[in-house]
């Protein structure tokens, strides 16, 4: 199951991909609506100030322990989502954007295939294999979360990746994807790959 995440950050410019269940999160539906068909409206409502619709089934306190991404993560996950898509995600605030971070690493740690996407990148959490297809070109940064990462198996980057990263080390920022696919297998850790959308 493919589920789409709608975040209260910055509105994304772009396209949404298909899913088979859309949950948009409290202020996200000021520019979610209209553009996607949303499934699940949930959270406390303290951004977005009215009911959504379709209205909630639950309205969560505003003093809690998760934010309304991880409330929707963690339903996801619940209801079989083995793909998941993060929109809105960057932008507004840094410290919401670090949090939406640990929620692509809670995602690919849970076994899905995580990927939240910006209006300047596409960035995927890989605990296993990543193909990047049609990519060429493009600016491409590969970066440990949570820890050390190591490397099984990479190609088509200007820059051979190293068998290990570090994590509190910059030597993955700003590589180039040089083939029409480009492969990488993470044995140990979670990397995070930003794909930049300039080319």
């Amino acid at each position: 199951m493919k589920a789409l995440i709608l975040l209260n950050g910055e509105p994304f410019a772009g396209v949404m991909e298909g899913a088979d269940k859309v949950y948009c999160c409290d202020g996200a539906y000021d520019w979610a609506k209209g553009r996607v068909k949303i499934d699940v409206n949930l959270g406390d409502f303290d951004s977005l100030g009215y009911l959504p619709d379709p209205p909630p089934a639950e309205i969560y306190p505003t003093e809690k322990d998760y934010t309304d991404g991880e409330l929707a993560l963690r339903r996801a996950l619940s209801e079989g989502a083995d793909e998941i898509v993060l929109y809105g995600g960057g932008g507004k605030r840094e410290d919401h954007f670090v949090g939406n971070l640990h929620l692509l690493y809670a995602a690919a740690k849970a076994g899905a295939k995580a990927c939240m996407v910006t209006n300047g990148a596409r960035i995927h959490a890989v605990a296993g294999e990543l193909v990047l297809r049609g990519e060429k070109g493009r600016t491409v940064s590969v970066a440990p979360f949570g820890g050390g990462v190591h490397i099984m198996k990479s190609s088509g980057f200007y820059y051979p990746l190293p068998e290990t990263f570090v994590y509190g080390a910059t030597r993955g920022i700003s590589n180039v994807v040089t083939a029409d696919e480009a492969y990488l297998c993470v044995g140990e850790g979670v990397a995070l790959v930003f794909v930049n959308k300039e080319v």
